[in-house]
């Protein structure tokens, strides 16, 4: 709900709950905002910041991007301002300064944009919107919940709600051919938006010529000559964190170029390079390039240096195909790796590959040694105390630890003794990749599926964690859902129904989406669903 504070502006996590995960260019992730009553202006309405998904900030070593979300101005936490009234009763600003957006909030809103330095960035507030209305936007961008400027007194009589959804792809795009090529400079001021696209620059056009036809196609288009800018390799490694953009854009212009494909170590001095921007541009550049990038990452996944070896792995995952080498470096990673950050990449990994082997048919003899090897590690994998309770701190400020190398996500408390505040990146990434793979019938799961199905069920009937029982129900209700489930399958479709159907009643939280995709009605509580 919308009140009287402000956040700053930030990119959420990419995982549940404040989870740290590798940030897909490809469009895998949306962003769902429902709002159920009308948002006029002067309501709160969501600000974002439109074309920002592709640029960041490092987060490795940067204990400020420690956990999912990454800031634009994270001095806005540790100073205290985020917990300072922006408008309402407590607020001391006058009324007129907060209608006229001059306070010291508002002011330094506008800084945080103008400071970064990077082109085309305008916020933009998603009002008046109707009730009822929906908005969907990359789960990368910057954006922000944005405070209220009507009057307080009629906030309980007229509140302001929205609910989030995070949305991710099962399947790839179906390729439907190439689409037609668009002068984006020629497209001008964007109508929704008013950034101007005229002034962007030759590398933010290689991102979106990528993005735009992969999600045409699912496919990478074909490399284009003519269109390099000088420089490219000085502007891979431009130093500031105003030159993101630059250097993102210098690798996907370097992908463009055929002669650079046939490079047989395509950014590999990029990718071991000390400074993590410059490795973010590498490891972008080389998903574009796809398999001249793939067998560069290849080549560096079992490199010595951890950062190294996760930029390696993420990109195998978002672009190589799935090959029996490929297969077994993720299987070392997954399963020989101390860092638990690296084997929650590797488990998302292997969803991601297996996703897009199911796509285009590369590969997808191995799903089934995929889903065996997820089905090791949730045997093994264990369930942590969410880092904000174990260290005492806001998640925002937790650490590092010997046992966790990665923010595993904030620990919930909700009130039943079924479910601990208990998180897990490994568990509940390879869950996630479960998900994805389950989504497409019996086949591609071969012999494993009965012994899959057995430990989904245990999951989600004994799991103490509730995002990895969650995701093990989702995983059930796309296995008893499935079209192609024949009569002489080892599970019928019968025992699949009152099996989720069963789980779904002993739950203590429901899953409303679940429901629906089991053909069950969510249930009253003490109701059989087993027979609706």
């Amino acid at each position: 709900a919308s009140g009287g504070h402000d956040q700053h502006w930030h990119k959420d996590d990419n995982g549940p709950y404040n989870m740290r995960r590798h940030r897909h260019h490809h469009a895998v992730q949306v962003e769902m905002l429902y709002y159920p009553q009308a948002v006029e202006p002067d309501m709160g309405p969501t600000a974002t910041l439109p074309y920002s998904q592709y640029w960041t900030f490092n987060h490795e070593e940067n204990h400020d991007n420690f956990a999912g979300a990454d800031h634009l101005d994270f001095a806005y936490q540790l100073g205290g301002m985020e917990r300072t009234p922006a408008s309402g009763p407590k607020c001391s600003y006058p009324e007129a300064d907060v209608v006229a957006r001059r306070t010291p909030h508002d002011q330094r809103m506008r800084d945080a944009v103008t400071k970064t330095g990077w082109p085309l960035l305008k916020q933009f507030e998603a009002a008046p919107l109707a009730a009822g209305t929906v908005i969907l936007y990359s789960h990368n961008l910057f954006h922000r919940g944005n405070h209220r400027r009507d009057d307080w007194r009629h906030w309980k009589s007229k509140p302001r709600f929205m609910w989030r959804f995070w949305l991710y792809r099962t399947t790839d795009p179906v390729d439907r051919g190439d689409p037609p090529d668009v002068d984006w400079r020629g497209l001008g001021v964007d109508p929704l938006t008013g950034v101007d696209r005229a002034s962007a620059s030759d590398g933010t056009l290689a991102v979106w010529r990528h993005h735009y036809h992969w999600m045409h196609t699912g496919r990478w288009p074909r490399p284009s000559a003519g269109r390099a800018s000088a420089n490219l390799n000085g502007g891979l490694t431009a130093s500031g964190e105003d030159q993101e953009p630059t250097r993102i854009g210098a690798a996907y212009l370097i992908a463009e170029q055929p002669v650079r494909r046939r490079d047989r170590h395509l950014f590999w001095n990029t990718l071991v390079n000390d400074r993590e921007s410059v490795r973010r541009a590498g490891l972008y550049g080389g998903i574009a390039a796809g398999d001249a990038g793939a067998r560069t990452f290849l080549g560096l996944a079992l490199d010595s240096r951890k950062w190294v070896q996760r930029a390696a792995v993420c990109g195998l995952g978002d672009a190589a195909n799935l090959t029996t080498d490929v297969l077994q470096v993720l299987r070392v990673h997954l399963e020989d790796i101390p860092s638990v950050y690296l084997r929650s990449v590797a488990a998302s990994a292997l969803g991601c590959i297996g996703r897009r082997a199911l796509g285009t048919g590369n590969g997808i003899e191995h799903i089934p040694a995929i889903v065996k090897l997820l089905m090791r590690s949730l045997k093994r994998e264990p369930n942590r105390l969410g880092m904000n309770i174990a260290q005492g701190r806001s998640i925002k400020f937790v650490r590092p630890t010997d046992e966790c190398d990665v923010c595993e996500g904030i620990g919930i408390d909700y009130g039943v003794p079924r479910f601990k505040p208990v998180r897990s990146a490994v568990r509940e990434s390879a869950l996630w990749s479960l998900v994805i793979l389950c989504s497409h019938g019996d086949g591609p799961l071969g012999d494993r599926l009965p012994a899959l199905f057995d430990q989904l069920t245990d999951i989600a009937r004994n799991d103490d964690n509730v995002f990895c029982a969650g995701l093990a129900v989702d995983a059930l209700a796309r296995i008893a859902t499935a079209k192609d489930i024949g009569t002489g399958t080892a599970i019928p479709r019968s025992r699949r129904l009152l099996t989720l159907r069963r789980l779904l009643e002993d739950l203590p939280i429901h899953s409303w989406e679940a429901f629906v995709r089991s053909g069950a009605s969510p249930p009253l509580r003490g109701t059989d669903t087993s027979r609706s």
